[in-house]
């Protein structure tokens, strides 16, 4: 992993950046040990401040937008909250998944030991909706489980509310875990792909975001690459033409 972020959008009042899988937004109590941030590295790199707008959990990669200023951080925060904001995800998981569906599941917040030792226990569930369509699909002859054989699909999220790890809980939630999830995930099939395919880690990517700017009027979609071990596994699954093309332009991080 560089120093450098590749970034996908920049004009005078907001950069979006394809976060790489791994890395933080910011400094965080629960990652005490990690010295790189996404925040710090960005400032470096483009030599100015820079405002992170919403969250993507460490091991997912993609879209991540930042403000240049602290008032269109406001503007941006405000779109955001208002979810006037459309997000794709795409997604490997576990078994064959539905062709398409809605996975209207409440979420109990996650609290983290650390950031979140001095909030409120035993919130209810808040509502969490999230929209998703298979794209693909495969079947090896191992038995990991079991059953004789082993399944997967690629799908498409479009998560409609912003709770924390949603898609990877939703996904859980229907029995289709995402593949390198540690926490959500099943680990013989974590460790299946690891062993068979160099899986590098979670497989989730933010790889389109899209809102009205908050200056121009226009509307902005943000398109984030797949990392190139991401991108291999799509091909040698033969499911490059599920996808389009601009998605699979492999960045190596």
């Amino acid at each position: 992993m560089t120093d450098i972020l590749p970034i996908i959008y920049r004009d005078e009042y907001l950069v979006a950046i394809n976060k790489p899988g791994g890395l933080l937004v910011h400094r965080s109590e629960i990652d005490r040990h990690e010295t790189r941030f996404a925040v710090q590295i960005l400032r470096d790199q483009i030599g100015q401040m820079v405002y992170p707008i919403h969250r993507l959990d460490k091991p997912t990669s993609g879209v991540l937008v930042f403000a240049l200023s602290s008032e269109i951080a406001r503007q941006l925060g405000d779109i955001f909250s208002r979810h006037a904001v459309t997000k794709t995800y795409v997604a490997l998981v576990r078994g064959f998944a539905p062709e398409k569906g809605i996975i209207d599941h409440p979420l109990v917040e996650e609290a983290d030991k650390y950031t979140d030792k001095k909030a409120r226990a035993n919130k209810p569930a808040r509502e969490a909706i999230t929209e998703f369509n298979r794209l693909a699909q495969i079947e090896f002859p191992f038995s990991i489980d079991k059953y004789p054989c082993t399944r997967y699909s690629l799908v498409q999220c479009k998560p409609k509310t912003g709770r924390k790890h949603q898609i990877r809980r939703h996904l859980k939630h229907i029995s289709h875990p995402i593949i390198g999830d540690a926490k959500h995930g099943k680990g013989n099939h974590n460790r299946f792909f690891q062993e068979k395919f160099a899986c590098p880690g979670l497989m989730l990517a933010s790889t389109n975001m899209e809102f009205v700017h908050p200056v121009t009027q226009e509307t902005l979609s943000l398109t984030a690459p797949l990392a190139a071990q991401f991108t291999q596994i799509i091909h040698q699954f033969g499911w490059a033409d599920t996808l389009p093309a601009d998605w699979l332009t492999a960045q190596d991080y």
